[in-house]
């Protein structure tokens, strides 16, 4: 994506991070987070461009310089991306620029079948060290990381001095969704750049811009909670009517008109598990909108944050099915008033 394509959130992020640079206000260590799906990488890209750049002019890379047109290469081979939804997307090529470094899940090849990792190793994070610290090929070198709310706890500890002992001209960017996931020793030495969720004429005007007809662009805005990129996602896939029959299955499952069990293995059958449990949690906070009984709020939230954290179970070993089972048990049991009956759908099979 060119910096002429920018969304307008993407624009203003873009401009205040070259604006600290330029006046020497910005840091080594730089933390760039938000809400997934609103163009971080995209705007770190460009701002790597921005600070290899030989000749930039205008708060813009100059586009002719030897390093501009190394940028322009593409590698074949990417650290995986997050979708708006948080699921893991296909890499694509990224700038084969020497003094790029990318940092991103990647392919554990062994046991086979290939599987990718779902966590930012020790290994990788040393290499990143090690090639912050040889000379670069031009005056500067930066390094993107994401996302960096997958780093294990041990790999962050063999960037720490990388972060509290720069060498000149290197730059280590961090780029997440979570960032309170992150440790605070690695918190505390970067500088924070935030993008928000735009107002909600921008991100309308924006999605009419992508060609989404009025009234769909403000029923998905409306249902993706102001996020115009994941509104944007669903328009372009069928999102919205999967929103309806993940809405559909928990109405029929509270009202006893349908198996939890056998939902749970529809749900965990194909490649959008991850993104019905983003519609199911967003469900259980529209139920929640106008209640005034403590008793059911409490119990929607609780389920809202089991529905999220059953999200993160999905990029882990754990059986998917089980994961989808101890969910729609819990959501049946909240609408008949019960205690829970979380774990009956795992019986001894861990």
């Amino acid at each position: 994506m060119s910096r002429a394509d920018f969304a307008p959130w993407q624009r203003r992020v873009y401009e205040q991070a070259v604006a600290a640079l330029d006046s020497g206000r910005m840091g080594h260590a730089l933390l760039l987070c938000g809400p997934a799906g609103l163009g971080k990488r995209a705007v770190a890209e460009a701002l790597a461009q921005y600070v290899l750049c030989q000749a930039r002019e205008g708060g813009q890379p100059c586009g002719r310089c030897r390093s501009c047109q190394l940028f322009g290469v593409r590698a074949q081979r990417d650290p995986v991306e997050t979708r708006p939804d948080g699921s893991l997307a296909q890499p694509h090529g990224h700038s084969a620029h020497p003094d790029l470094v990318f940092v991103g899940y990647e392919w554990r090849l062994k046991p086979t079948p290939p599987r990718m990792r779902t966590e930012i190793v020790i290994e990788q994070m040393r290499q990143l060290s090690e090639r912050l610290e040889v000379s670069a090929g031009f005056e500067s070198r930066v390094a993107l990381v994401e996302p960096a709310d997958a780093v294990n706890y041990q790999a962050w500890n063999a960037i720490l001095k990388t972060l509290e002992e720069p060498l000149p001209g290197r730059y280590l960017w961090l780029v997440c969704a979570s960032p309170a996931r992150l440790p605070a020793t690695i918190r505390s030495r970067c500088q924070r750049l935030e993008m928000r969720l735009p107002p909600r004429g921008e991100a309308l005007a924006w999605l009419h811009g992508q060609g989404h007809a009025a009234a769909a662009a403000a029923e998905a805005l409306e249902a993706a909670r102001g996020h115009p990129g994941l509104a944007d996602a669903w328009l372009r896939g069928d999102g919205l009517a999967l929103r309806r029959q993940v809405a559909a299955d928990l109405g029929a499952i509270a009202g006893g008109r349908a198996d939890p069990l056998e939902t749970a293995q529809r749900w965990s059958g194909g490649e959008d598990a991850d993104e019905r449990l983003r519609h199911a949690a967003e469900h259980a906070v529209s139920e929640a909108a106008g209640l005034t009984d403590p008793a059911r709020l409490h119990k929607l939230a609780a389920w809202f944050d089991t529905a999220n954290r059953a999200r993160d179970l999905l990029r882990s070993t754990v059986r998917a099915d089980l994961v989808m089972a101890d969910l729609l048990l819990a959501w049946r049991d909240a609408a008949r008033g019960g205690s829970g009956a979380s774990g009956q759908a795992r019986g001894d099979n861990r």
